[in-house]
């Protein structure tokens, strides 16, 4: 049976430094190699696997400096909202990171990984998401929103106590996610056994612009509003592709507008979406979107030719880039259709994609009864977190 216990809220900014700063003057040389984290190593579930070293002088400038220990918060669109907030495991006395990092350094008074599961719950993500600033793929988290932030401070033991138990929890959903990520992995596998390496240039019998259209997002004309309308075409927003979904789907969802006989150009359903512009590009997002819709500014669209081309090859042959890796553009990525339109692949016999589409299918039933079971298991443990934090455990 719990026991409501009533833990005094206090300002994190009060118990934990907000983006300290780095190393003094003299105390790295240049040529001393640090743990190097960029954003693509803090990942959804909270953890942090540092896989590379670089020198001082290669991120004192233009980097985020931290500490083993330290709680890392994701500040930029979608990589926040997608729950990019973790402890720092590194092995240097500093570490560098991502420019879009939050450092958190937790004072004797709070454990980091309390602060963490603090910081890692809907209710914290949904009210940043409120305050961020900027525009675009270009918006973040304010420092004021961490520093302003009450948590309820109950004991160092009591901390210690509730950590454990939130741990425990966490850690059987991390084994349901992984049996998803497994199950993404075998579509991939059928595909290779399938058809080979489709992006090899010898064998190439086509390019992606002549079997394929392009749809980038726009802003409405002049005169066009969201609001309060009923029917029509969807508004789809970069925030759209976090909400739960398979590798192949977006999930129609209530945050969509309608925008009935807008004069803005539509993305039809069948097409894959995905971020074309800033930091969003980073995060490789790539979803079927399953009913037409207007993109927004930040996304494209790329649907096949269905004479040459099925979805569910298009969407295999596409989960073998990484998007970043294809952007142009220095200060700002950039994802265009010249950018896109002229890489190379082999497009095998319609008949043989159909097949494919069938194994597909098959492992989405599979999947599908998966993520129902990980729906209830996520929804227990928001509730085990509210209660934690409400001194109900």
């Amino acid at each position: 049976m719990s026991i409501q216990k009533s833990f005094r809220a206090i300002p994190i900014g009060e118990i934990s430094e907000v983006n300290p700063k780095g190393p003094g003057k003299g105390e790295l040389t240049p040529d001393a190699e640090l743990d190097f984290l960029p954003m693509a190593d803090l990942h959804e579930d909270g953890s942090v696997h540092v896989a590379d070293r670089r020198r001082y002088k290669e991120v004192a400038k233009g980097y985020t400096a931290f500490k083993d220990g330290d709680v890392l918060l994701a500040k930029i669109t979608p990589c926040f909202e997608n729950n990019k907030i973790g402890v720092a495991k590194v092995k240097t006395e500093w570490a560098f990171g991502s420019t879009e990092f939050h450092v958190l350094r937790p004072s004797g008074r709070v454990d980091a990984s309390y602060l963490t599961h603090f910081l890692r719950q809907d209710s914290v993500r949904n009210e940043g998401e409120k305050r961020m600033t900027g525009s675009g793929g270009q918006r973040r988290v304010p420092k004021a929103f961490i520093e302003d932030l009450p948590i309820p401070l109950p004991p160092l033991e009591e901390q210690r106590r509730i950590t454990g138990i939130l741990d425990q929890a966490d850690d059987l959903r991390r084994l349901r996610s992984r049996t998803l990520d497994k199950l993404n992995t075998l579509d991939e596998a059928i595909f290779h056994e399938m058809f080979g390496d489709v992006r090899s240039q010898e064998a190439a019998n086509t390019t992606l612009g002549e079997c394929a259209e392009f749809y980038s997002g726009n802003t409405l004309p002049d005169g066009e509003t969201f609001a309060g309308q009923q029917g029509g075409y969807l508004i789809l927003k970069v925030s759209d592709l976090n909400r739960p979904s398979n590798a192949r789907e977006i999930i129609e969802s209530a945050s969509w507008s309608p925008v009935p006989g807008s004069r803005a150009s539509t993305c039809p359903a069948g097409a894959i979406v995905f971020p074309k512009r800033g930091g969003a590009i980073g995060t490789n997002k790539k979803r079927i979107l399953m009913r037409p819709a207007i993109l927004d500014p930040n996304l494209m669209g790329v649907s096949p030719n269905t004479d040459k081309m099925n979805i569910d090859f298009l969407s295999g042959w596409f989960s073998l880039f990484t998007l970043s890796d294809i952007a142009s553009g220095s200060s700002v990525p950039q994802l265009n259709k010249k950018d896109l339109a002229p890489l190379k692949l082999k497009v095998p016999d319609i008949k043989l994609q159909s097949a494919f589409s069938d194994h597909r299918d098959e492992t989405k039933r599979i999947w599908q009864r998966s993520t129902e079971q990980m729906a209830i298991q996520e929804a227990l443990f928001a509730s085990l977190q509210h209660r934690a934090f409400k001194g109900e455990l």
